[in-house]
């Protein structure tokens, strides 16, 4: 097989790929193999072209043994660290031998894996807090505290308040995954925005009312007869979450105003689409946490947040289920300036 013929088979790899002879030097290499290792492979020794040394070390057990050797390797020439497994294979036809090296890009499954990691580790976390606390509390009143009534009604109410903490993550974690399982399917339920609106403020008034706050709804005259596609339940559990986040963060005597926009075309959904502001007048945050705060349990205040019962989960869920709308979310907010969360729901999902 002549090197035009090596190079047109390397070249046709879906994958970076390159080819070594038995004098360690690489004789044929594609584009995608050049645009992650440079240019000049072509002629080279692997040894002084590649010097990773997990790159190094199976090429140089694949000659020696000529058999197929595995690695992966962390790669930092790009503008973020990629993770790449490397398959190297002896390869012996039509008098051609050596190693045939392929990249494959696998930085999405090891930033998959982390992130089941981390979900398991903030899981096992947020449990272990309130069941630490209902264990101790269950053997005090089993024992000193076994005659104390005083102490018995003390203890009582801090195991239902932790109690009610995890039946929160529980019925938060559940939420997540129904979300999840629902992704791919489309909504086909008409929806009227201004009267779910309507329906979720009025269910909230009374919160705002308990911090002495006020929640207002206001339908722009253009808005009054919007509907779409939805999962009604989905959207007013979105604006129950930002709703609900608005008066418990935003601190005492906060105004939270909802108000829904009429159609105008968005640019980034390619197409006409309704924006629902949820704006309070609370302590606000810094905006370098914007980027975050749809992540699985992120808190901006991780304190303030355990002792209003959040557990980190409420603005992934919006994320997800803006997801499966076509939609997604906006977010405003400085520090002692209060904070504003619009929704832009596309109004046909075609």
């Amino acid at each position: 097989m002549s090197s035009a013929q090596i190079e047109a088979l390397i070249g046709a790899l879906p994958m970076p790929a390159l080819f070594i002879d038995r004098g360690e030097h690489i004789i044929a290499s594609n584009i995608s193999a050049k645009n992650i290792l440079g240019e000049g492979l072509t002629g080279r020794n692997y040894i002084t072209a590649l010097r990773q040394p997990a790159v190094l070390s199976a090429i140089e057990r694949c000659m020696q043994s000529e058999m197929d050797t595995r690695a992966r390797y962390l790669g930092s020439d790009g503008p973020k660290d990629t993770s790449f497994e490397l398959r190297c294979a002896y390869v012996t036809a039509q008098g051609l031998t050596g190693a045939l090296v392929t990249f494959t890009d696998v930085t999405d499954l090891e930033q998959t894996n982390q992130m089941r990691r981390d979900f398991v580790a903030n899981v096992s976390h947020e449990l272990r807090t309130p069941l630490t606390s209902v264990i101790g509390f269950i053997e005090t009143l089993q024992g000193p505290a076994k005659d104390d009534a005083a102490a018995q009604t003390r203890f009582l109410g801090i195991m239902a308040r932790e109690t009610a903490r995890m039946n929160r993550l529980v019925d938060e974690l559940l939420s997540l995954s129904r979300v999840e399982s629902d992704a791919r399917k489309r909504p086909t339920q008409q929806v009227d925005l201004a009267a779910l609106l309507g329906s979720v403020v009025h269910t909230l008034g009374a919160l705002a009312e308990d911090s002495q706050g006020a929640l207002t709804l206001a339908i722009l005259p253009d808005a009054e007869d919007l509907s779409l596609a939805a999962d009604a339940d989905q959207l007013r559990q979105v604006f129950t979450n930002l709703i609900e986040n608005a008066v418990k963060y935003g601190g005492a005597g906060v105004k939270v105003a909802v108000t829904l926009h009429g159609p105008r075309f968005e640019p980034r959904l390619r197409r006409q689409s309704a924006r629902i502001s949820v704006r309070d007048t609370g302590v606000g945050f810094d905006p370098v946490h914007i980027p975050r705060l749809t992540e699985r349990f992120y808190r901006i205040d991780s304190h303030r947040s355990r002792e209003m019962g959040g557990a980190g989960l409420g603005l992934a869920i919006v994320k997800h289920i803006l997801n499966r709308h076509r939609g997604r979310l906006e977010v405003h907010s400085a520090l002692g300036q209060g904070s504003e969360f619009i929704v832009v729901l596309p109004l046909s999902n075609d």
